[in-house]
């Protein structure tokens, strides 16, 4: 069986501890890998390889830099399809859905390129007589990034081009379930000249998690997945004196008004809540129908969510492959069949669904949900799966409201042609990430991607900006020089007294 190990220091490192866990091929349900799982000692080993190699990275010039992260985007742009295989391989997700992953992540790797520009200090000269004033950005150190399933090449992306960037050294622990792309990741790095060290990948479960949060070593730690670890990454890291960005889950709402197109609005919310299979933590998974606009929308989503082929993410007649596990599917399922039980109508139920010929795949079809409750589990839980559920309000306040009341505040949509209701919206909602007839609305790579509430734990948002911000520290530089001619008597350097 294939066996996928660390890469730590420019090169496949053999798993230690004995431990490994299963990468299953979701489409089929067979076990196709095994990947070593890292104990505390060798977190503590591939720390001191990423320690060593800041002492001559964090030295490097901004040219040196730049000039592996062009190197580098030309070989992901290169190996596009690779990644996208090995990724629907071991998640699931159809090929088209795999390539558009890679191109968003790419986004950061583009930013990155323009890192001579982002780290440009500031000026001030003559705050007093002869006193200068300047502020500079430097890197951290060894940073840690630990990523989730269901995006395993971009948000990897998202964190260790910028950390690198500014001059950090980065140790990548990826999720166990589908761990292949980003020792492919680190592998292209180091062919496109990153040094040895600068970017490590280390396989494992909690054991290297906790590990990495209590390490004195690792000066900051960004996370991305549900938001009871985001909570836990956040508090841990913290006692540990580390700066944290902690993403965590969501319910992403969008709400239609009673003008919007309803064609429009249909197709969106079904490639919002199905696309990936609806595990995305930017998925629309409650739609709020505004006044007597619901019963339409409904008919127009389920017309749409019917004609869906769902497949083999390796197919490309397929729009939508399985879930990553087994349990999650089951897990998914659950809430689809207690719903009736609390309130909501079944419109669609994609349980027990099969695809021919992987009767053991991951499988479940799209479920519809209609007229569902705020205090119902369906609406509370963050489902991850491909569950839309459907809400009525009888005004906009009363959907702004609604969409308020929740403890997650990732991102949100509207549907509207009226500009007053729309910029009404972006101003009223408690959301970080707002879409004006954008259902997704994910924030290009030079703007900075986070939520709000229960969404995020730590004080910045993920890539642009704040990204660079939260990998790098001020530092402010006050100065004073003698004039020339105060130097001692009998040295002239011919300076004019001007004062």
């Amino acid at each position: 069986m294939k066996t996928v190990n660390h890469w730590i220091g420019g090169k496949t490192v053999e798993g230690a501890s004995g431990n490994y866990g299963p990468v299953t091929d979701p489409a089929t349900g067979e076990v196709t890998t095994q990947v070593a799982l890292a104990s505390a000692d060798e977190v503590d080993a591939a720390v001191r390889v990423a320690r060593e190699a800041f002492q001559t990275w964090g030295q490097s010039s901004l040219a040196a830099r730049t000039k592996v992260l062009f190197a580098y985007r030309a070989l992901l742009d290169a190996n596009r399809d690779a990644i996208a295989e090995l990724i629907t391989a071991e998640h699931g997700k159809v090929h088209s859905d795999a390539l558009g992953e890679v191109a968003r992540g790419l986004e950061i790797v583009e930013l990155a390129c323009g890192i001579t520009t982002q780290l440009k200090g500031e000026l001030s000269t003559s705050v007093s007589n002869r006193v200068d004033v300047s502020s500079i950005r430097q890197p951290l150190g060894v940073v840690a990034g630990i990523t989730p399933f269901n995006f395993p090449a971009m948000v990897p992306m998202w964190m260790f081009p910028l950390a690198v960037a500014c001059g950090n050294t980065f140790i990548l622990k990826p999720s166990e379930k589908d761990p292949s792309a980003a020792n492919k990741l680190a592998e292209l790095a180091s062919e496109a000249g990153l040094p040895a060290g600068v970017l490590n990948v280390l396989h494992g479960d909690k054991v290297a998690v906790d590990a990495l949060l209590a390490h004195p070593g690792i000066a900051a730690v960004s996370f991305v997945g549900s938001t009871p670890i985001a909570r836990h990454i956040h508090t841990t890291a913290s006692a540990n004196g580390k700066r944290v960005q902690a993403l965590g889950g969501a319910k992403n709402h969008m709400l239609v008004l009673p003008d919007a197109d309803l064609d429009a609005a249909a197709d969106a919310a079904v490639s919002a809540a199905y696309g990936s299979a609806g595990e995305r933590c930017m998925a629309i998974s409650a739609v709020v129908a505004v006044g007597a606009i619901g019963d339409a929308l409904v008919e127009k989503i389920r017309e749409r969510a019917e004609k869906i082929k769902i497949g083999p993410g390796n197919d490309p007649t397929s729009e939508m492959g399985p879930l990553i596990t087994a349990a999650h599917r089951d897990k998914v399922a659950s809430y689809v069949k207690g719903a009736a039980d609390q309130g909501a109508d079944v419109v669609l139920d994609g349980t027990g669904y099969t695809v021919g010929g992987f009767e053991n795949g991951h499988w479940i079809g799209l479920s519809l949900l209609d007229n569902v409750k705020t205090d119902s589990d369906a609406y509370r839980d963050e489902i991850f799966g491909p569950v839309l559920c459907v809400l009525r309000a009888e005004t906009y306040e009363e959907g702004v409201a609604l969409i308020n009341a929740s403890p997650f505040g990732n991102g949100t949509a509207i549907f509207t042609r009226d500009g007053g209701a729309a910029r009404r919206f972006q101003l009223e909602i408690e959301a970080g990430m707002v879409g004006v007839n954008v259902p997704i609305p994910v924030p290009v790579g030079y703007h900075s991607f986070g939520g709000w509430k229960d969404s995020l734990f730590g004080d910045h948002h993920i890539y642009g900006n704040d990204g660079i911000h939260f990998y790098t520290r001020g530092k402010v530089v006050t100065t004073r020089w003698p004039d020339p001619s105060e130097a001692a008597a009998g040295v002239d350097l011919g300076f004019p007294r001007n004062h």
